[in-house]
């Protein structure tokens, strides 16, 4: 059990920008068989980060209905220090309910658990794991795993630090000459649908580079994206 521990970390600890944590996050996901892990962070000057399994579709929703603002997820953590079963948070208002049943449609899952890490100088982070299945079952996997969950969440936290010691998250990332040419034409204002096709590629292909670029930036979602890949001179418009 320690060696698998230790190879979990390792995955982490090797991780040279945010998009490394992304493949973590993957690992860790099909390691345990569950359907989610994320780990989102605010940083010291109040920047947003994150690396996870949602489906980019439940992202942009997330972030186009600014679900931020009443995610019982969130607003229970802010106040706890420990770990927190989604079933201990307060769903009783109508938003809620339909927020969580809006989540378990876009696949995000019926059960979670959450763990808040505090850093230096207002750091904030979050680590979640999430997935379908009854309630003995997901009591039986938070029992036998959660000691690992945790030693594996503050791993995240730990490496998130040093990428802000270090500067900017990380080092600016290569994108790719298609990568660059679909954020280019996102930050010009065009959808999805014109950008595949001025590129001459379907829009799947397209969300393909999207979707790179996002990880390898460390983006929460595709405006975030386009906004560092432009603020770090990635492409001019």
């Amino acid at each position: 059990m320690e060696e698998k521990l230790e190879a979990l970390c390792e995955s982490v600890q090797n991780a040279d920008d945010v998009g490394g944590l992304q493949h973590a996050t993957e690992g860790l996901r099909d390691h345990y068989g569950i359907a989610h892990i994320v780990y989102h962070w605010v940083n010291s000057v109040g920047e947003r980060f994150g690396a996870g399994t949602y489906s980019q579709d439940w992202v942009d929703r997330y972030v186009e209905k600014d679900y931020l603002r009443m995610d019982p997820v969130i607003l229970g953590c802010l106040q706890r220090f420990n770990p927190v079963d989604w079933k201990e948070l307060d769903w009783s208002s109508r938003a809620a309910r339909a927020f969580f049943r809006e989540a378990v449609d876009f696949g995000v899952g019926n059960q979670g658990l959450s763990i808040p890490i505090r850093g230096p100088s207002g750091q904030f982070a979050l680590f979640t794991v999430s997935d379908n299945s009854d309630d003995f079952t997901w009591a039986t996997f938070i029992d036998r795993n959660m000691r690992d969950l945790m030693i594996v969440a503050h791993e995240f936290n730990k490496k998130a630090l040093e990428f802000e010691q270090g500067g900017d998250s990380a080092p600016a990332p290569a994108l790719s000459p298609r990568e660059l040419t679909a954020m280019t034409y996102l930050a010009k204002g065009m959808n999805r649908a014109q950008a595949a096709k001025e590129m001459e590629i379907s829009e799947h292909t397209l969300r393909v580079y999207i979707e790179a670029a996002r990880h390898k930036l460390g983006a929460l979602n595709t405006t975030h994206a386009v906004a560092r890949a432009l603020s770090r001179g990635l492409i001019v418009v």
